[in-house]
Formats: structure tokens, C-alpha cells, sequence
């Protein structure tokens, strides 16, 4: 399934566009093109974070303790660092 494209318009600072353009002609692709891609992967980027932390989240404590932490003076004892 073809989605439909929609125009935007950007305002870029000239130092971001004249990079832009170049690593465009470098790719030998449209300034266009360039940003749909980086937009994708940022959102995609976002989406597979949120997914990953839900999962995360979603789980149970696979730590479980009982009584008390320990403080951090007793931590470095107990695991031989002292």
C-alpha cells in the first residue's frame, strides 16, 4: 500500500540547510528524500523505545529481597571489593 505524501515547509538555519543540500548531492538524492528518511528513523527509533520500555516495565521484579538494602558503606564488604 502506496502512502500519500504531504508537503511541509521547514525553516532551516542556513548553516543546517547548506548542509543539507550537500550531504544530499552526496547521497545523490533530494533534500527532500534526506529528510523523510532521517524523520523515519527517528520515529522509528522513538517507536522501538517506547515498545521496549513498556515491555520492560511490564514485567515483574526479578529481584527479591528480603529485610533490608544494604547501605552503600556495606555493599563494597559484601561483594569482596573492600
Amino acid at each position: 500500500m502506496k502512502s500519500k505524501l504531504r508537503r511541509i515547509t521547514v525553516a532551516l538555519d542556513e548553516k543546517i540547510a547548506r548542509w543539507a543540500r550537500m550531504e544530499a548531492a552526496r547521497s545523490g538524492t533530494s533534500v527532500s528524500y534526506l529528510l523523510r528518511a532521517i524523520l523515519k528513523e527517528c520515529m522509528l527509533h522513538n517507536h522501538d523505545y517506547q515498545r521496549a520500555m513498556r515491555r520492560a516495565l511490564a514485567r515483574r521484579a526479578f529481584l527479591t529481597m528480603e529485610g533490608r538494602y544494604l547501605s552503600r558503606a556495606e555493599a563494597p564488604d559484601r561483594a569482596g571489593l573492600r
